[in-house]
């Protein structure tokens, strides 16, 4: 994109034109390496929206499009969301009474997210070597990694920090005042939570909530390891192992601290996933590295207080219940409209005990939950039916499928980004940033398989 601004005129010669060129590809890049800017001013999440206009523009203008692999299926997903608007006027038996304009606020910014997703997919794909090196796309993938570790370390150590954001203050407060428009506009560093027993914070800055926050730093930390592996961070072999060895060793204290067990299966998970694809290409050494790093940090971690809150954390599931009744009640509703869902969630009456118990001044924790918050599977469920949520796994299965001969560092770190949408989808909500990196993931892996066609092709 090309910015040309006026020149004042010299007092001999004729005006001239000052041009003011951006990068290609600059539209990704502020997205994530100014995101703690975007967090701050309360555009967070709301920056994939802004930032898609100039995608949408350069990909209009570089018209033939290329889409990726599978794209008729995400096509699909997202007819099926537009339809759900269809169905937020129903209000199904055991739910809060709604109305089509007090639903159609989150469902309109769940539909834009998803649109800006597509469209950056589409341009990080469409871009070529040399306006987007697949290597700076790690990277900032990499920088997000850090930028969360520090999140969540500020978490720990200023648990009460949040501030009324300039977009918060510009929003009506009847907007402003609702509670999903609040995750998103409201910067905090953390979210305090009954979790083990008794109030305690739980790491989630620069995101909206501490799940979404377990979420991408297990995703984010992935492309660090990445980069690690294609040369980056530094020029020395024995620097580079050991800059990543200090920086997964800090992230483990705001990873443990955030209490988020579906996050600590998931890092387990892609350990193992990734020992198999060492194996598979006889990498042992590379193998045994891993896995020594893997025994000291697990000692270190029994040895330190972060040892008891995992054991505290184990001790007290109490989200178990909840989960449980949320999943069951998200299968009663869809079991009602199973082809298109109802368009997004619903709020339930009273709470797992009884109907009677619902949130109030004295209890606000009481009660009242949104049946369709405790998973992507489980909002798409409620949201989009059977077909809808079968049309969005199948596009990050097919992706699995088609990239599988992938071995690259980028091909293995992509495969296991779709393999963990697919995993975490079962305890964590996706929409914006855990699906901006799953997308990443697939963008990459695309990129990857067109240079393999051109290099074969030359």
């Amino acid at each position: 994109m090309t910015l040309v601004l006026p020149n004042p005129a010299t007092e001999n010669g004729p005006r001239r034109r000052q041009v003011l060129r951006l990068p290609p590809g600059w539209p990704f890049i502020a997205i994530f390496l100014f995101f703690p800017i975007w967090w701050a001013l309360g555009l967070g999440t709301l920056i994939f929206v802004v930032m898609a206009v100039p995608m949408a523009v350069h990909l209009w203008r570089r018209r033939p499009v290329r889409l990726p692999p599978g794209f008729g299926l995400w096509a699909l997903f997202l007819v099926w969301l537009v339809m759900g608007w269809f169905m937020l006027g129903i209000n199904p038996v055991g739910t809060v009474t709604g109305t089509v304009p007090g639903r159609s606020l989150a469902w309109g910014l769940r539909l834009a997210n998803y649109l800006s997703l597509t469209v950056m997919l589409l341009y990080v794909g469409n871009l070529t070597e040399r306006e987007l090196p697949r290597r700076r796309v790690v990277g900032l993938m990499a920088w997000m990694f850090v930028v969360t570790v520090a999140g969540g370390l500020a978490g720990i150590l200023a648990p009460n920090f949040a501030f009324t954001s300039p977009v918060e203050m510009l929003l009506p407060h009847s907007i402003s005042a609702n509670q999903y428009v609040q995750s998103i506009v409201h910067p905090a560093t953390s979210q305090v939570q009954d979790v083990l027993g008794y109030s305690a914070p739980r790491p989630k800055a620069p995101f909206e909530y501490t799940n979404y926050w377990g979420n991408n730093l297990s995703m984010t930390g992935l492309w660090f390891v990445c980069l690690v592996a294609l040369g980056g961070v530094a020029r020395r072999k024995e620097v580079r192992w050991a800059v990543l060895v200090v920086a997964l060793g800090v992230a483990v204290i705001p990873a443990i601290w955030s209490l988020n067990r579906g996050m600590w299966i998931g890092v387990g998970l892609s350990i193992g996933y990734l020992s198999v694809r060492l194996a598979l290409r006889r990498r042992i050494g590379l193998l045994i590295a891993i896995l020594v790093a893997m025994v000291t940090l697990l000692a270190a971690i029994v040895l330190t207080p972060l040892g008891g809150v995992i054991s505290g954390r184990l001790d007290n599931p109490r989200s178990n219940e909840i989960r449980s009744s949320l999943s069951q009640q998200t299968l009663d509703l869809v079991g009602r409209s199973p082809i298109l869902g109802y368009g997004s969630t619903r709020t339930s009456l009273g709470s797992p005990e009884s109907l009677a118990v619902g949130r109030s001044a004295q209890c606000p924790r009481c009660g009242n939950f949104i049946i369709g918050s405790n998973g992507q599977l489980w909002q798409l469920l409620v949201s989009v039916g059977y077909p809808g949520s079968a049309l969005y796994f199948l596009f990050f299965g097919y992706g699995i499928w088609r990239f599988r001969r992938d071995r690259s560092a980028i091909g293995i770190t992509g495969s296991l980004s779709l393999f963990l949408a697919c995993f975490y989808a079962l305890f964590y909500n996706a929409v914006p940033s855990p699906l901006a990196f799953y997308l990443v993931g697939f963008a990459m892996l695309w990129r990857n398989e067109q240079a393999a066609v051109a290099e074969g092709e030359r």
